[in-house]
């Protein structure tokens, strides 16, 4: 579904990402894990275009190298940033109707809505609450739900354990589990436990490159993995 082939992410002149390959499969979770710090969020923006890039992205075989940001949720790209980023003053709803305007999406609002409702329960009963008026873990399944309202076929979750208690990363979690029943799945994550209990398979980041691949087990059970990451 998705191809990378030696992506190099730039913040002005300052690159932060080197020689990016990866693949993902349609009905896959893949995860990008690493420490903070480690270019994670940078690879996703250059996937998508939101920092200088250079390298080939293939989306469905297409080069889709040169296409900008905002054309990515048309094709059935949607990108849930680091940080959630909510619109504070606007209410669950108009958050939520906020991913849904891109040509695909909007004929089909009314049924995604239902969906992500579906999916993250607790904000049904918050829809005319304001954004900014949730707990950080309600903020998050804000966060996912408007970017589900654009109708993905490949979502992109940036640190959806970002600031977010135990109990609601662990909810959380479990969602994404459901939502991979749908939608395509690349997560990026710094809670490398969750992350590698979750996924296919996935990659490990260090310093802006790729450093380690395998399946979820295969990860969780190498030394390195283990030691650095896991404390075990």
């Amino acid at each position: 579904m998705l191809r990378v082939a030696d992506l190099n992410g730039y913040y002005g002149k300052v690159q932060a990402a080197w020689d990016i390959s990866f693949d993902v499969k349609q009905g896959e979770i893949l995860t990008i894990v690493g420490a903070n710090g480690a270019g994670k969020t940078t690879i996703l923006k250059a996937v998508v275009g939101l920092v200088e890039r250079r390298g080939r992205v293939e989306f469905d075989g297409e080069d889709i190298s040169h296409l900008p940001g905002h054309r990515m949720a048309e094709l059935g790209i949607s990108y849930v940033p680091e940080g959630r980023q909510v619109f504070p003053e606007m209410t669950v709803l108009e958050n939520l109707i906020v991913g849904s305007y891109n040509r695909r999406a909007k004929p089909y609002r009314e049924e995604t809505l239902a969906y992500v409702l579906d999916t993250f329960p607790s904000l049904k009963d918050r829809l005319k609450n304001l954004g900014g008026s949730l707990s950080g873990g309600e903020q998050q399944m804000l966060a996912i739900g408007r970017g589900l309202m654009a109708k993905p076929r490949l979502l992109l979750l940036d640190e959806p354990s970002l600031g977010i208690s135990p109990i609601l990363t662990s909810e959380i979690f479990r969602r994404i589990e459901e939502i991979k029943k749908h939608i395509t799945i690349v997560l990026v994550e710094q809670h490398i436990q969750h992350a590698l209990n979750i996924c296919d398979r996935g990659y490990v980041v260090e310093h802006g490159r790729i450093q380690l691949s395998g399946t979820g087990e295969e990860l969780r059970n190498n030394p390195r993995i283990q030691e650095a990451y896991l404390g075990i």
